[in-house]
């Protein structure tokens, strides 16, 4: 695999060529329990005529729930199920958008994500390809995106990715596991429902919760950190202490975890994350390691980088019972390890908030490896 390869001209991080960036934020959020039934009133609004239908990605675990029967169909709206057993890829996103625009003759006058991370990256990153030419692989990157997307929804039905409010949808493509990070990408409207994740099994809901965890952690020790940053990253670290070492009820559980994702999303708008991030997208790309657990494998070794971080999550762990899987990376071969190393090494705004404009003097291969082989 090719090393550098997301950076052509610039040898830093496009936000570092602007001193101050003009970030988008999601323009409408509603949020309670029982709040999703709004959908219906709140998408009317946004229809442009009845051949202009809106587009409902839901993951397939809600196929044969009550779930379904409460979205608000009318005239020719249709509901695409979706696995979510897999990290979004490329591809995917290609063949959904070839699917819509076959089947219909205008643009839809929406597309509405609902589910975990992966159906909120795929809704956003089908909002963009319907209106931008090409394949998703050409907009895996930094601000690549010319066109505004087709209005898009976001609607979560677990808590911790941040993928809710972020202006990234991370997409596997062929040669690489990368975002499409652009101001079109965030959602123009959000429904928070804490009662749409009630039902997460426990050691998903642990494995995403730590996701935004992680967040937090990588972002308040990162040097791109910030009062901005700063100040949603110290929120949304409190709120995952909450939840996870306090003796919290199970609604308010779900309402702080709801609002931890919101708080952790927003602490890496003007920010970043770090060393776990990076390394989990290797695992990933190699490996079809989902993103939650991914990051829980890598991070359980980094206490070199983030130790009250690593003890901090340690305890939660150990709370709530959780085992994490061992000797996924026993059977890797030397090949198999320069291929994460690779993808890994390859995010470089990730390295230079962990470690600075000077990373590469302070991270290479073999340290990489010796943490992999851990794993």
């Amino acid at each position: 695999m090719k090393t550098g390869q997301y950076y052509k001209v610039e040898s830093v991080p496009p936000r570092r060529l602007k001193k101050f960036m003009n970030f988008p934020m999601v323009p409408r959020v509603v949020f309670g329990n029982g709040s999703f039934d709004q959908l219906g009133g709140i998408l009317m609004s946004k229809r442009k005529h009845s051949e202009a239908p809106f587009i409902f990605l839901v993951d397939d675990v809600f196929e044969s729930k009550r779930l379904p029967e409460r979205i608000p169909l009318i005239f020719n709206d249709q509901i695409i199920f979706v696995s979510a057993n897999e990290e979004p890829k490329t591809y995917q996103v290609d063949a959904l958008v070839n699917k819509i625009k076959e089947e219909f003759s205008d643009l839809p006058s929406g597309i509405v994500g609902i589910g975990g991370g992966t159906l909120l990256d795929l809704a956003k990153a089908v909002s963009i390809l319907l209106t931008n030419e090409g394949s998703a692989t050409d907009y895996q990157g930094w601000d690549l995106v010319d066109t505004p997307a087709v209005y898009h929804v976001g609607i979560p039905t677990i808590s911790g990715t941040g993928a809710e409010v972020s202006r990234t949808t991370v997409l596997l493509g062929p040669e690489k596991k990368l975002g499409i990070n652009s101001d079109h990408t965030t959602f123009d409207q959000v429904v928070l429902d804490p009662e749409l994740i009630q039902d997460v099994p426990l050691e998903q809901w642990f494995y995403t919760g730590m996701d935004c965890f992680i967040h937090c952690i990588e972002s308040l020790n990162g040097t791109y950190l910030n009062a901005f940053s700063q100040s949603y990253g110290e929120k949304a670290l409190e709120l995952c202490k909450e939840v996870y070492l306090g003796d919290l009820g199970p609604a308010e559980s779900r309402d702080k975890l709801m609002m931890a994702s919101w708080h952790g999303g927003m602490s890496i708008a003007y920010s970043q994350v770090g060393v776990a991030h990076a390394m989990s997208y290797g695992l990933s790309y190699l490996l079809g390691v989902r993103h939650g657990i991914g990051n829980c494998l890598v991070f359980q070794h980094l206490e070199e980088y983030y130790p009250k971080g690593v003890a901090l999550f340690q305890t939660m762990r150990e709370k709530h019972g959780i085992e994490l899987p061992k000797g996924i990376c026993a059977g890797l071969t030397e090949t198999d390890l320069d291929i994460m190393v690779s993808v890994a090494l390859d995010l470089a705004p990730l390295w230079e908030n962990a470690l600075g404009v000077r990373w590469r003097d302070k991270i290479g291969p073999e340290k990489l490896k010796s943490i992999y082989r851990k794993i």
